[in-house]
């Protein structure tokens, strides 16, 4: 890793980030480097803090071959140093015990209760909340690759079911993207930007 790569700034990360569909092949990501990725991704924002995230983790390249027909054969799927299948959690209420295990009776209570009755027979809040949360912690991957010197790719381009089955994948989960990570072999390319007039709308429509 490059001394700059080690200390871009946060501006940098974001700028230099492209979507890249061509890596070097063979080429491994140490066990502590990739953690530390996963740790800074696993530190994004969530709804009551229920991190709906969960990262399923490809490595094995016999693995990565399996998922290569899943993803129509884009060839960033086996020569990807990790395939990241990024998933969204359909019944995080499950985790607010644990998450609010250390606070007072009465903020726990207050919070279980808030969090419980959203989710009450409410499949469309529950899945919102997977989808939205675990994209933000999407981005943050992409961004934490990209300041350890990996680049990336978010893929909404696969056979879902196939997918669910193929990794044994929980109804309790939802897919949300894959994400491909490893060395660029060809530098993703600038992508055009609409004018920022087009992309903001000021106090109100």
């Amino acid at each position: 890793m490059s001394h700059t790569e080690q200390h871009m700034t946060a501006e940098e990360t974001i700028q230099s980030r492209r979507s890249v569909r061509q890596f070097q092949p063979g080429v491994s990501i140490p066990e502590a480097e990739l953690n530390e990725i996963l740790s800074l991704a696993a530190s994004a924002p969530s709804s009551w803090n229920l991190q709906h995230w969960r990262f399923l983790v490809v490595t094995e390249q016999a693995n990565k071959e399996r998922l290569l027909p899943i993803t129509y054969n884009q060839k960033q799927t086996v020569d990807a140093s990790v395939v990241v299948v990024v998933l969204g959690d359909l019944q995080a209420n499950l985790v607010a015990p644990t998450v609010y295990g250390q606070a007072t009776e009465q903020i726990r209570d207050l919070m279980l209760g808030q969090i419980n009755s959203a989710y009450e027979n409410n499949p469309v809040l529950a899945r919102d909340e997977a989808i939205r949360n675990a994209s933000l912690a999407a981005m943050q991957l992409m961004l934490a690759a990209k300041a350890k010197g990996y680049d990336t790719v978010p893929m909404g381009g696969y056979d879902r079911d196939a997918l669910i089955k193929e990794l044994n994948i929980p109804d309790r989960y939802v897919p949300v993207m894959v994400i491909p990570i490893g060395k660029a072999a060809v530098p993703g390319r600038p992508t055009d930007r609409l004018p920022l007039e087009q992309q903001v709308i000021r106090e109100s429509f």
